[in-house]
């Protein structure tokens, strides 16, 4: 693509001839020139060019002028709203002028000589810096539409997570009205259990919308949540159990969150029905880092204890919900039931 195409340059030097055969020359190579004598016409014709809504592409600063030398009209055009990209001209021995340029915020500078030369080293100069700012000005633009679009999905992704939410908050409520129906008392525990299992899910899901982050549960925080719930369902004033959680800010993707939220609510509901039949208790659930990008998660209960390899007590689905969310992670869940008191329930999984 051709940048010097209609493009508009403003040249600002004290000398009048250069200034003629500057608009001359460089018309050739396509550019239209506006030309100042000074550093102060030439400021104000950038504010009005700005203000007319058609502002500069380029603006050429030579730097010895009288009143105001280069150096400190590019210091004024800096602070200009849009101000164009600078090229700035020098004298063949002003080395330590350019690298001041530059470090100033000119785009490019370029050595003064006689003769025609001069004209070309300029034209290549105003080309190859409009090519750099064009690239400049394209990246930031897909950048803005990449963050538009970030912006964009990140609302769709709560708000499919917030009608999740709401489904599954539906479901747990049409399954507790079916179980407050049904006078067997072993139909109406399993919807009772299969409704704990669901809202497990739907607290994920509830973290996700309400979060800034869409893709990762804070594992903290949903445990909490989660034990809390657990908590009032299965403490009762003939039977108080007290669930306690110390958890670490560990962050698991939506999936892993899930599977582990399902586990905790296996492993803490078996600990309620099972290690205190009859009476109160304490069940502790912990989750920290165990180094390597790993996590360990335990509940543990000081209750009647389990027979190791035991047939499991109830329908067995907890077992095998229990066995499958852990394969999903690609772990397993180990229990320790070595001192015949309370059962330790642990897995070790990866964190991503």
């Amino acid at each position: 693509m051709n940048q010097a195409a209609g493009a508009a340059i403003l040249y600002i030097d004290d000398d009048a001839g250069l200034r003629r055969l500057a608009v001359r020359t460089l018309a050739r190579y396509g550019y239209t020139l506006s030309v100042a004598e000074g550093g102060a016409e030439g400021i104000a014709l950038a504010q009005a060019a700005v203000a007319e809504g058609r502002p500069f592409d380029l603006i050429a600063v030579d730097h010895y002028m009288p009143g105001m030398d280069g150096l400190e009209t590019l210091e004024r055009l800096r602070i200009l709203p849009g101000m164009p990209p600078v090229v700035y001209v020098t004298g063949s021995e002003e080395g330590r002028i350019a690298v001041a340029a530059l470090k100033a915020g000119a785009a490019d500078y370029v050595v003064k000589t006689v003769g025609t030369d001069f004209f070309d080293l300029l034209a290549s100069a105003f080309g190859q810096v409009l090519e750099r700012a064009a690239l400049e000005r394209d990246k930031a633009a897909a950048e803005d539409q990449l963050r538009a679009s970030n912006a964009r999905l990140e609302a769709l992704l709560r708000e499919v997570n917030h009608r999740v939410a709401n489904s599954l908050q539906i479901v747990s409520a049409m399954v507790r009205m079916q179980s407050t129906a049904l006078a067997d008392e072993n139909a109406r525990l399993a919807l009772e259990d299969t409704q704990r299992r669901i809202a497990a899910i739907a607290q994920v899901h509830r973290r996700l919308y309400t979060s800034n982050d869409v893709e990762q549960v804070d594992m903290r925080e949903y445990l909490g949540a989660l034990v809390d719930e657990l908590g009032e369902t299965w403490s009762t004033p003939a039977a108080p159990r007290v669930l306690s959680l110390a958890a670490e800010p560990i962050r698991l993707s939506t999936d892993r969150a899930v599977s582990l939220g399902v586990i905790v609510t296996e492993l803490v509901s078996n600990a309620c029905k099972y290690a205190y039949p009859t009476s109160g208790g304490e069940v502790r659930v912990s989750l920290t880092g165990d180094g390597d990008g790993h996590f360990r998660l335990a509940v543990e209960d000081d209750g009647i204890g389990m027979v190791a390899d035991a047939a499991p007590r109830g329908t067995g689905v907890g077992t095998k919900l229990i066995r499958a969310m852990a394969q999903s992670l690609q772990t397993i869940v180990e229990y320790d039931t070595a001192n015949r008191t309370g059962v330790r329930a642990t897995l070790r999984a990866a964190l991503g």
